[in-house]
C-alpha cells in the first residue's frame, strides 16, 4: 500500500485492507474485529481526510491526516516496508491564545553543527511536551547520521552523536540559576525525579527565561550571576534527569520557575519555526519531508479516541 492512500482507505473503510498492512505486533495486540469497531466511528461526519504532514523517524516515516473539517487528527507510521506500525486517532483542537504568544526576544538554537529535531511543534503528535503548558513549545534535539542516533550499540553514552557535544547560549542574558552534580543514566533508563537533570536557568531581556536541560554531569562552565553572550559555551550535552538518550531539552518561559512558569512560542532569528523532523543547526533549517504543518490535538484521551499505539505510546519514544 502507498502510505500517501491511507486517507482515501481508511475514509472509504476499506479496514481489512489496512488491517492486512499492520505489521505482526500490532496485530498480536489488536483482531480485525476490534480494530474494526474502533476505526469505523472515527469517521462519522467525515467527507475526506488530507495529509497534512510527513516526517522521517527512527527509521519509520510518520504521516498525519486531518479531516475535512479540521476536528480529527490520525497519526500513522510505516516501515521500510510500507508495515504500519503505529496508528493513533485523536481530535483536533486549537491552542489559539497559547499559539499567538510569541517571545519578544529573538533567539538562536544553542547547538553548533546540525542537529535534528526529535520533538518540536505547535501540536501533541510532532511534539509531545505540548499538552503540557509549562513546556508546550520546547524542543527536544539530538544529532544523527543515516537517521540514527547513535553509533555500533545503544548501551553506552559515548556512542551517542549528542553525547558531549557544546551546548551555547541561545542569546545574551545573566545565568541564574545552574543545576549539576547528577549522573548520566544509562541508556534507556531514566531519573524521574529529578526531571531537568543537570540544567541551566539564563535570564534574557523582557523577563523571558530559557532552559538548558539534561546536560552532561560536571560539564557546566558557568555560574549563577554570570553574564553570557549568545553563542557563549554553557556545558555540554548529556543524559541526565528524565531523559533516556544523550539530548537538549530547550524551552523559553515566562518565568525562572519551569515547574509553574509558562512556556513560549520562541521568535527564532532566522524568521523559520523548526518542528520534528527538521535538521537544524545554529542559523538555518533544512525542511525535507513536510507537506504542511499542523496545529494542536486535544490533550484529552480516552478509550474511544486512542485506536492503537503499537508497540509504546508516542511519548515513549524519548523524553
Amino acid at each position: 500500500m502507498n502510505p500517501e492512500d491511507f486517507g482515501s482507505i481508511f475514509q472509504n473503510e476499506d479496514f481489512e485492507k489496512l488491517y492486512h498492512c499492520t505489521s505482526k505486533d500490532f496485530q498480536q495486540q489488536i483482531s480485525i474485529e476490534q480494530f474494526i469497531a474502533l476505526a469505523a466511528p472515527f469517521n462519522t461526519g467525515v467527507k475526506h481526510y488530507q495529509l497534512e504532514y510527513k516526517s522521517r523517524l527512527q527509521e519509520l516515516n510518520h504521516y498525519i491526516w486531518l479531516d475535512n473539517r479540521k476536528e480529527k487528527a490520525i497519526a500513522i507510521s510505516f516501515d521500510k516496508h510500507q508495515q504500519i506500525q503505529r496508528l493513533y486517532l485523536k481530535p483536533f483542537i486549537t491552542y489559539p491564545e497559547s499559539d499567538k504568544r510569541y517571545t519578544k526576544n529573538t533567539y538562536y538554537m544553542p547547538i553548533k553543527g546540525e542537529w535534528f529535531v526529535f520533538w518540536g511543534g505547535a501540536n501533541e503528535l510532532i511534539n509531545y511536551h505540548y499538552i503540557y503548558e509549562s513546556q508546550r513549545y520546547a524542543y527536544d534535539l539530538v544529532k544523527e547520521n543515516e537517521g540514527l542516533s547513535y553509533r555500533n550499540t545503544k548501551i553506552l553514552n559515548e556512542n551517542f552523536y549528542a553525547f558531549n557535544e557544546e551546548i551555547i547560549a541561545p542569546a545574551d542574558g545573566k545565568v541564574i540559576k545552574i543545576i549539576d552534580g547528577f549522573k548520566d543514566n544509562i541508556p534507556g533508563e531514566m531519573d524521574a525525579e529529578n526531571p531537568g537533570g543537570n540544567y541551566v536557568i539564563i535570564e534574557h531581556s523582557k523577563k523571558e527565561y530559557s532552559l538548558l536541560a539534561h546536560l552532561k554531569k560536571n560539564s557546566i562552565q558557568v555560574q549563577a550571576g554570570d553574564l553570557v553572550k549568545q553563542g557563549q559555551c554553557i556545558g555540554k550535552c548529556g543524559n541526565s534527569g528524565n531523559s533516556s538518550e544523550p539530548h537538549l531539552h530547550f524551552q523559553v518561559m515566562d518565568s525562572s520557575d519551569f515547574e509553574s512558569g509558562k512556556s513560549l512560542r520562541i521568535r527564532f532569528k532566522d524568521g523559520v519555526e523548526p518542528i520534528q523532523g527538521d535538521t537544524i543547526s545554529n542559523v538555518s533549517v533544512h525542511r525535507d519531508a513536510i507537506d504542511e504543518k499542523i496545529d494542536k490535538v486535544d490533550n484529552a484521551l480516552t478509550i474511544g479516541e486512542l485506536l492503537l499505539l503499537i508497540p509504546r505510546a508516542i511519548a515513549q519514544f524519548f523524553k
